[in-house]
């Protein structure tokens, strides 16, 4: 049969012109070429942002860095800017000092809790206990100043540190030599409760992420549930858990009004947890925009942010470098 089927080829001419043309190789390698390097450049933001920062941060800084030794500025004790005095040696010792005692403060019974929530608590229980560390966590920073403002500087104040004064004051560190609440201490409460939401979620979900097969593995052989979360649970996450307090830290260390209102902001070196502070962050929201025909005080307080930041920026390198560290043993 010479003949063709009209309607085969009707079908064949429709299939054909409803087919999407496939792209060709040269078009795919260069659609993958462009998502490449767009996923690239958004990848680089972050750095490409710190290193503008940083840049900004110097060019303002460079008159104040002229006119004196770095070395003068960062050890300086003397914050006298009508003199032409700019030591941060105080404000950097205040915010390591507030950063330290808060942190101190906020990691064992965040341990404790994110263990509780993960090993022991009962599934309702847990459904009660995220949305409030969710609320806790959402609660601006002023409302925690004014927290601290009424009720912890009087209990530091009226409670701690008489107790301090009459069992404690032999120690440097607990001495009591101003009569007044606003102190370090004060300030550490207020950053421990700040920071503690963020390190107890964080931690829940790292302990989350242990297969509940080795648990139930240890517990079959005799082991009780805390030998079951001391030697194997733990032992899995332990760098995840340094991660979380090391969030939890370095938003402690760019915390401003909260402490602000709490720590006394008085500018000297701290020897004591009940001595008032004034860390970086407090010194630039408090003089910032003000008393500006003072020579270099806007280069000083420049100064003060880029300090900050690399302060920050060695405290995140360390703790990374750490934190590579007991993951290279533990691949061992």
């Amino acid at each position: 049969m010479s003949g063709s089927n009209p309607n085969l080829t009707i079908e064949s001419s429709n299939e054909t012109e409803g087919r999407q043309n496939r792209p060709s190789s040269t078009s795919r390698n260069g659609q993958d070429r462009t998502a490449r390097n767009a996923f690239l450049i958004i990848t680089l933001l972050p750095f490409i942002l710190i290193v503008t920062i940083t840049i900004l941060l110097v060019i303002r800084t460079w008159p104040i860095l002229h006119a004196y030794p770095i070395k003068d500025l960062i050890f300086g004790s003397t914050w006298k800017p009508n003199n032409g005095q700019f030591g941060f040696w105080p404000f950097i010792t205040g915010t390591v000092w507030v950063t330290v005692v808060g942190v101190v403060l906020a990691v064992p019974p965040c341990l404790l809790v994110s263990l509780y929530l993960s090993e022991y608590a009962h599934s309702m229980t847990r459904s009660i206990a995220k949305p409030v560390l969710d609320l806790l966590a959402a609660i601006p920073p002023v409302v925690y100043g004014v927290w601290g403002l009424l009720a912890i500087v009087p209990f530091v104040e009226n409670v701690l540190a008489p107790i301090s004064l009459r069992w404690l004051n032999n120690i440097p560190i607990f001495a009591v030599k101003q009569p007044t609440g606003f102190s370090i201490l004060s300030g550490g409460i207020v950053l421990a409760v700040m920071i503690a939401p963020l390190v107890i979620s964080v931690v829940y979900e790292i302990l989350a992420t242990v297969p509940n097969d080795l648990r139930h593995a240890s517990l079959a052989v005799g082991a009780t549930k805390w030998q079951t979360i001391r030697q194997i649970v733990i032992p899995q996450v332990l760098p995840g858990i340094v991660a979380g307090i090391v969030l939890g830290a370095s938003r402690a260390l760019g915390e401003t009004i909260a402490v602000l209102m709490v720590v006394g902001n008085v500018a000297i070196v701290p020897t004591s947890i009940f001595d008032p502070a004034y860390p970086l962050p407090a010194l630039i929201a408090n003089n910032y925009g003000d008393m500006m025909s003072i020579p270099l005080y806007d280069a000083a307080l420049m100064g003060a942010a880029l300090v900050l930041l690399i302060v920050i920026l060695i405290f995140n390198i360390l703790s990374t470098l750490v934190l590579q560290r007991m993951l290279g043993r533990k691949r061992v």
